[in-house]
This record gives structure tokens, sequence and C-alpha cells, in this order.
């Protein structure tokens, strides 16, 4: 082995040694060495040694004392959230938001833009995106430059160079990566919105524990992700659930087939649902979010909008019992700001829609939830992109 093999060899291994510390603390909260060594598997020197190095680089902190059975008390380690801030962003069919967020995820500011009806202009989304960056930098009074980075979440298929195929937008082969780049002084990462999602309710949301589960981001499109969780850390696929087809030849989608799912419990499907309906009321102008509150709104009395509700729950129920069939997850989070208006009201329907769609030893181990993240868990689960490259590289940047 020559010289430069076996630096870099110590190198990788010293790289892969914070990585497992840091991300045992970063997702599992506050711990001691010796709660590390038997995470890890690390030896007690080699702990000892990272944390020393975590401490320095200031990513890692004491947190006080934990009483230990007959020993010396233990001390406590943790993230230190003020280590950095990182910006997600939620590129949505009707809004662009921008979260400026702190090491631990915590929200530190927000802005948001509204996105005009019709295919929106790769350029013009790339402005809005770099105005919600210099807007909550400026609010928290920080640098764009130091951010740790910049995550962006689109609503489409994103390879490995930037380039996006979003149907639900009109775009094929949109260079988005490169308009972004030269705009922003942060590093970039870039992915499909319900990936970054279902990692993020694995880090911080309904999700966290679960062996695997599917996260259903419901908006005016509909997709999910599947997420995985072991001890390093959390793997999260997308899927084109929302084109599945529940109804043979049924209502037309915009995605050109018919029947598909999202064609029954997308934010539009729903509202022109119940437009078609006897004695519906115009829910007037503005965005499917006002005209959805709207809608729930009425659903509290019988009528068009109660039964447009039941209609839709029994819809997501054989979604979701779709997903039960094929993927056996032990937890359905339903996400996103339409997951978030219509669970409350419709969740008892939807389980027990599941439970008579799918198979009983399988709906049995599944539960169905509704997302704990808020109005910023798009944007945040954006921001889990640069954090992940950090932590996968053992808290270095720039790398």
């Amino acid at each position: 082995m020559t010289p430069d093999m076996g630096r870099t060899t110590t190198r990788d291994l010293r790289r892969r040694n914070r990585a497992a510390v840091l991300t045992r603390l970063y997702l599992h909260g506050p711990a001691s060495r010796f709660d590390l060594q038997r995470a890890t598997g690390l030896s007690s020197a080699t702990v000892s040694n990272v944390v020393s190095d975590l401490v320095a680089d200031g990513l890692v902190a004491e947190a006080g004392l934990l009483d230990s059975d007959g020993g010396r008390p233990r001390t406590l380690l943790r993230v230190r959230p003020e280590h950095a801030r990182v910006a997600g962003v939620d590129i949505g069919e009707t809004h662009v938001q921008v979260g400026l967020f702190d090491w631990t995820l915590e929200t530190v500011a927000t802005a948001t833009y509204p996105i005009a009806a019709g295919p929106p202009d790769p350029a013009v989304l790339a402005g809005l995106v770099t105005a919600g960056v210099e807007e909550v930098t400026a609010k928290a009074g920080a640098d764009p430059g130091g951010l740790l980075g910049v995550g962006v979440g689109v609503p489409g298929a994103v390879l490995p160079d930037g380039v996006v195929h979003a149907p639900t937008f009109g775009w094929s082969g949109v260079p988005f990566g490169a308009l972004l780049r030269p705009r922003l002084a942060a590093p970039l990462r870039l992915d499909n919105c319900a990936r970054t999602l279902g990692q993020a309710e694995m880090w911080r949301g309904a999700a966290r524990g679960a062996r695997r589960a599917v996260v259903a981001l419901l908006a005016v499109g509909v997709g999910a992700a599947v997420a995985t969780g072991s001890s390093g850390g959390v793997t999260s696929a997308v899927s084109e659930w929302g084109h599945t087809v529940v109804e043979a030849g049924g209502a037309p989608c915009r995605c050109g087939s018919r029947g598909c799912l999202e064609a029954y419990i997308g934010a539009e499907a729903v509202l022109a649902h119940y437009r078609r309906l006897p004695g519906a009321r115009n829910l007037g102008p503005g965005d499917p979010e006002r005209r959805i509150a709207a809608l729930l709104a009425d659903a509290a009395a019988p009528g068009p909008a109660a039964d447009t509700v039941a209609r839709t729950a029994e819809y997501l129920g054989i979604g979701i019992a779709n997903l039960v069939n094929l993927l056996g997850p032990d937890r359905i989070v339903l996400s996103g700001w339409l997951g978030a208006a219509l669970g409350p009201a419709a969740l008892p329907a939807v389980r027990d829609a599941m439970r008579r769609h799918a198979l009983d030893h399988l709906a049995g181990g599944t539960a169905v939830e509704l997302g704990r993240l808020g109005p910023d868990a798009v944007a945040l689960g954006a921001a889990t992109l640069p954090v992940h490259e950090v932590l996968t590289h053992g808290g270095r940047t720039g790398l």
C-alpha cells in the first residue's frame, strides 16, 4: 500500500466515524459517550476522539448530566442548533415558500410568493427562489453566503445534473439547477419534493421511528415517498402514486390517462366534483387552498360539501389500501397542505376505507396518521438535503 493510499484510508475511516456519531446525535437526540459507543459499535477511545473533534468544530456541545445507577453521572451531548443555518424551498403549484432553519431544523423565518395560474416560467421561479432566500436571511440578519446550503424541492423528477422533468409544470428537460446556481451564494441541492418531505417526516415528524413509512404529499397534485429508517439514517424513494389507476375508464387526469387517483383526491379534482353536485354554492375566487377551506367549513353540515369530503376520503382510503397491499408499511402519513386541511375531518373515514380494501393481516399492522410538521413541512423537507449532505460527510462542509 502506498503512503497516499494509507492517508486516504485513514481520512475515510475518520469521516465515517464522525458521520456515525453525528448522525446518531442528530436523528435521535442527546446521548452520552457510552450510549454513542453502543449505538455505533465504535470503541470508547474512538468515540471520545470523535466527540472531541465535533465539539472543537462547534457541531456538538455538552447538555448536562445523566444520573447513572451506582456509578458516576454521564455527560450528555447534543447537536448545537446555532452551529449553522440552512434554507429550504418548496416550489409548489400555487406558491414558492422559502424557510430559513437552524442546524436542528427549527424555523427561523419564512417567505411565501404566489405563482400565477398556468405553466410557470423557470426563470421566473428561479427569481422567486432568489428573492425568498434574500428575504428570510435579511429577516434573521444572516449572510446568504454563510448558509450551510439551499435545498429546493420541486414536483417532478430531478436528474443528477439538476435537469427537471415536471409534467405538472409542462417542463421537460428544464436545466433548473443551472438557472439557480449563479443566483445563490450557498451550495444548492435539488430533489423531488415528495422524497424530501418523506425524509423530513422520518427525521422530525409523524413517521419518526417507523420501519417503513409511506409519506403522501396531498396538494393540487398527489405524490408519495417510501421512506425506510435504520440506525444510520433514512432512505427515501419517490413514487408516482397519484397516477395509479383506481377506476378503469374513470375521470380524466391531467397526465392524459383516465381514472388516476389524483383525478379524485387532488385539490382541483375535489373542487370540480363539488361544483357538479346539486346545491353546491359558489366558493368564490382565490387559490385552491382558500376554496378548499371554504368547502370544509360547509362540510360540517349535511349537504354537497359533506358528500364531497366523504367521496374524497373513500378514494384516498382505496389509494392507501393499494399502498398497504403492495408495500406493507407500518405507517402511512398524510402530509402536504391538503392533507393538513382535509385530514382532521376525513381521517376516520380514510382509515375505515383502507381497512375495507386492504388485506386484513397487512391493514392491522399499518397506522394512518396526519403529518406533524406544520405549514413549513415541504420547505423543511427541502432543507434536509444540505443537512443530509453534511451528516454524510461527518459534519464537513464544502464537499
